[in-house]
């Protein structure tokens, strides 16, 4: 194969995987720790996760969506189907830092939403496809890669890139949330300048968290170009 094999047979684009899951791990530690800090900061205000995306609402004009708790960690998370802000328990009833931050952050999403936000848009129409080519694609690949089937290896690569597109275009959604929430949170009264900062660095280091998997399915996606070019050289 055009790619050759690394130390002891093992092949060397495990390389971009190993980099890809270290960008991950690296990003998921960082939201951790910022969370673990600011969780224990509670806002002035005095509101909790849900007051506050009441609040916001309210202010943005938007009375058909609902507020409601969920359970896990860091589950939170808006849904267009149902018009539901979904705010898992840690933050539905605390006051933290964390809590409004992550509560507006949701809301961002409502107003875009409600604000027919073009990113958005995309990405829930994308869905479905996205779905279907992150759980197919490998398998397609791979049987691809064993078979040397020109066409597979293609169809699989198509299929995988549809998932990478949902990533892209979530990117701009996230980052548009957090800062539709941030401002929010300032023209509402709810967090004082000083605490913005707080609430903006949680909001960074979630959004990482996107930038970081971006980054790893890119890095998978040349794996999987590359494996394709080495098995048509055979």
């Amino acid at each position: 194969m055009r790619y050759g094999y690394g130390f002891y047979g093992m092949d060397p684009t495990y390389l971009l995987l190993i980099i890809g899951m270290l960008l991950s791990l690296a990003a998921s530690a960082s939201l951790k720790s910022t969370v673990a800090k600011y969780r224990r900061v509670p806002g002035r205000s005095g509101l909790t996760g849900a007051q506050t995306a009441q609040r916001i609402l309210y202010c943005a004009g938007i009375t058909d969506v609902q507020i409601v708790p969920i359970s896990g960690s860091l589950t939170d998370h808006y849904d267009p189907r149902t018009r539901r802000v979904c705010l898992s328990e840690d933050v539905y009833h605390k006051t933290s830092l964390v809590a409004v931050g992550v509560a507006a952050h949701e809301c961002g999403h409502a107003v875009q939403h409600a604000r027919n936000y073009a990113p958005l848009t995309l990405r829930s129409a994308i869905v479905p496809v996205a779905n279907i080519g992150s759980s197919l694609s490998w398998p397609i690949f791979l049987v691809g890669l064993i078979m040397g089937a020109k066409p597979l290896l293609t169809v699989g690569i198509l299929m995988f890139s549809l998932a990478v597109l949902f990533q892209l275009v979530t990117l701009p959604v996230e980052f548009n949330a957090s800062s539709r929430a941030l401002t929010m949170l300032n023209e509402t009264g709810i967090l004082e300048e000083d605490e913005s900062v707080g609430a903006r660095k949680v909001l960074r280091a979630a959004a990482m968290t996107y930038v970081a998997a971006m980054a790893a399915s890119v890095l998978q996606l040349l794996r999987l170009v590359i494996l394709a070019g080495g098995r048509r050289d055979d």
